[in-house]
């Protein structure tokens, strides 16, 4: 080949390259450009009133709706600003039926638009966070059914909350149940809670993240055994495997989640909600695009008053006073 024929073949190769990586870029700037407008539009929303509270001023809790018929929720924390989904259907061991998760999506758009909510706690009882899907309401389900109505599909509305969502397990916590709680960024258990996906027993497969969020988590080998034997894992090892992030006393466990949950909430809610997004990312993505995209979203902390706030606040030697802006 002759050395002009040489230069074509690799000049040919470095536009396309080149293509390649502008490619990356802008697919990556997109990500974090849509991101970040929907953090904004997050905020441009009416807070709960004030309707509701306990009459007791020792209770720092009160009510958001009264009308649900599947779940409970309150807001707690010494500032008011976490907000709590409780399941409650304790004569089926909180089984996962569609109002009940439609009730939870409605609950999560109500704190959403919430801004004195910093964080977001779903518990159950303390015998049971889930014990799985509702199995007599989907026992005569037909494969056209569940493709034309594309079953499932709005349980994912957990796992794409702005805000961060702790999960708060004592007792039972399978199929569904675990899947319910591989959604929330944050899982904390009572050392009753027990983990596992038994759908195979029953003749199927988990349908909610079951096969892989565990399997991100996890790791192929356990994630193989736990959806094949439908074994059921304490708490401990659940922590030991990754699935878990602390285990502590039933009866300190919502304790100890809401002092997490006022933790998160101290910080800017706003970069909150940046940081979670980065590092859902990171599921996603290869590590290069998935680099990038932390680097504009660290990139676009600087546009923002918290971020100022934070820095000058550090330097100045005082606590950051959070605007969410």
């Amino acid at each position: 080949m002759s050395n002009f024929a040489v230069y074509r073949v690799a000049d040919k190769q470095a536009k396309t390259l080149n293509r390649f990586n502008i490619f990356l870029s802008i697919n990556t700037v997109t990500m974090a450009a849509k991101s970040l407008a929907r953090f904004v539009v997050s905020r441009i929303s009416t807070p709960i009133s004030n309707k509701g509270f306990v009459n007791n001023p020792n209770v720092k809790f009160y009510s958001v709706q009264k009308n649900f018929e599947f779940i409970k929720t309150h807001k707690t924390g010494a500032r008011n600003n976490v907000g709590v989904i409780t399941l409650n259907r304790p004569k089926a061991l909180n089984a996962l039926c569609n109002g009940l998760m439609q009730e939870v999506a409605d609950a999560l758009d109500v704190f959403e638009k919430d801004k004195e909510i910093g964080a977001i706690i779903i518990t159950g009882s303390e015998k049971a966070f889930a014990a799985g899907a509702d199995i007599k309401e989907m026992q005569n389900n037909t494969y056209s059914q569940c493709v034309s109505g594309n079953f499932l599909a709005h349980w994912n509305r957990v796992s794409e909350s702005v805000k961060p969502v702790i999960a708060a397990v004592n007792g039972y916590a399978l199929g569904g149940g675990c899947e319910l709680a591989m959604m929330c960024d944050i899982i904390y258990a009572g050392e009753n809670a027990k983990f596992g996906q038994p759908e195979i027993l029953i003749g199927t497969i988990p349908g909610a993240g079951g096969t892989q969020r565990l399997t991100r988590v996890v790791g192929k080998s356990k994630a193989m055994e736990m959806v094949l034997t439908g074994d059921q894992v304490p708490a401990h090892e659940a922590e030991k495997m990754g699935l878990v992030s602390k285990v502590f006393p039933v009866d300190k466990l919502m304790e100890e989640a809401v002092k997490l949950g006022e933790k998160i909430a101290k910080n800017s809610h706003l970069v909150n909600g940046m940081c979670k997004e980065s590092v859902n990312t990171a599921y996603e993505t290869t590590l290069r695009e998935g680099l990038h995209f932390e680097k504009r979203m660290f990139h676009g902390t600087f546009a923002t008053k918290d971020r100022k706030e934070g820095m000058t606040a550090f330097v100045e030697k005082r606590a950051p006073n959070f605007t969410n802006e």
